[in-house]
Formats: structure tokens, sequence, C-alpha cells
């Protein structure tokens, strides 16, 4: 006579078999669907004979992006630092650095890298 425990774990494997199997046929893709398996970068049809014209503005915005967000990564430890170190030098470091952040916004500004449309 099987005792209880094992018919409880032969239970237990036929069900997740079940499961297997059940979402193996489920998830089944479609061999034919040639949209689906080409390769797709960035927007662009890798097929195409010529590479179509990009915007810079779309790369000069994502450089403006990158170098705010290391300023930020900067910023943040200069918080954590404010009681370790003596207040009038945190004080100067932190509006020289704010004074700098400022500046290259003016200049990006002023150069109208900041506008969407020309």
């Amino acid at each position: 006579m099987i005792n209880f425990m094992t018919l409880n774990m032969i239970m237990l494997i036929l069900i997740m078999m079940l499961l297997i199997i059940t979402t193996l046929l489920i998830s089944k893709k479609s061999i034919t669907d040639m949209q689906k398996i080409s390769p797709f970068e960035c927007g662009f049809n890798p097929m195409s004979p010529k590479r179509l014209p990009f915007s810079s503005h779309f790369f000069m915005m994502a450089i403006v992006f990158l170098i705010f967000d290391v300023e930020i990564i900067i910023i943040l430890p200069n918080i954590i630092s404010m009681k370790f170190v003596n207040f009038k030098f945190w004080i100067s470091m932190t509006m020289m650095f704010m004074l700098i952040i400022l500046m290259g916004l003016y200049y990006e500004w002023y150069k109208g890298l900041l506008n969407w449309t020309n």
C-alpha cells in the first residue's frame, strides 16, 4: 500500500507536468510571422538599401540628458557629506558646482539646444 505522502508527491508531479505541457502548447510561436522574427534596430529597417537621415536634434537632446544625469549623480553624495565636512567649505563647493551647472544650462539655452524646433 502506498502511503499518503508518496501519493501527494505523485499528484504534485503530475500537476506540474500538466502545467508545463499546457504552457508549452499555449505559447507556441508562429514561425510564418516574418515581422516578428526580423531584427529591429532603433526603428530603422535593416533591409533598406540606404540609411535614412537621422535628426541630430535627438542626439543633442540625449547628450544634454546624459550630462545633467551625471551631474545629479555627483550632487547626491554632496548632500550626504554635509555633516562630515566644514559647513563653509561645503557651501562654497556646492555653490561653485551649482554655478557650473547653471552656466552650462545657460550656454545650452543660448545656443538653442533646448528648443525642440528651429
